[in-house]
């Protein structure tokens, strides 16, 4: 069995540029940042950033360069893959590993504010924010073991 899954969540580092291919399909492409923390030995914080070239198609193209801006965090879900090509000027071999968005989720503006969107299936807040979750208020009910029908 082969897996090729990337789940990304971090702050977008440029705006989303979005492109119309000759077959009419749309394709955006943005950038962002994801923080990774710890301690080393001697128990002092360290902190490195990890940059991620993003590409998404089609409808969640569109989606994606409307409601997404400079700074605003999302959540990606995607694979990895990475294209080849021969540069013109130089002659010389170019690569680029991009992750091929199959999902995209938008989280919350850079200012603090609300989501932009639910996106394609998804909550405003991701788990595992610090933040506090919205949740459905459901009435309290006694519910009686005897009344289930199983």
């Amino acid at each position: 069995m082969y897996l090729n899954k990337a789940i990304l969540v971090g702050n977008l580092t440029r705006d989303p540029e979005i492109t119309t291919i000759p077959s009419g399909q749309k394709v955006c492409k943005f950038g962002i940042a994801t923080n990774r923390v710890w301690k080393d030995k001697a128990g002092a914080k360290q902190e490195s950033v990890s940059y991620h070239n993003i590409v998404v198609w089609g409808r969640q193209a569109e989606t994606s360069a409307q409601y997404l801006k400079k700074g605003q965090q999302v959540m990606i879900e995607g694979r990895i893959e990475t294209r080849s090509w021969d540069d013109k000027t130089s002659g010389e071999k170019k690569y680029r590993t991009e992750i091929i968005a199959d999902r995209v989720q938008f989280g919350l503006k850079s200012n603090g504010g609300t989501p932009a969107s639910a996106s394609t299936g998804g909550a405003g807040k991701f788990a595992g924010d610090n933040q506090e979750i919205d949740s459905i208020e459901y009435p309290e009910e006694d519910i009686n073991p005897e009344d289930i029908p199983f």
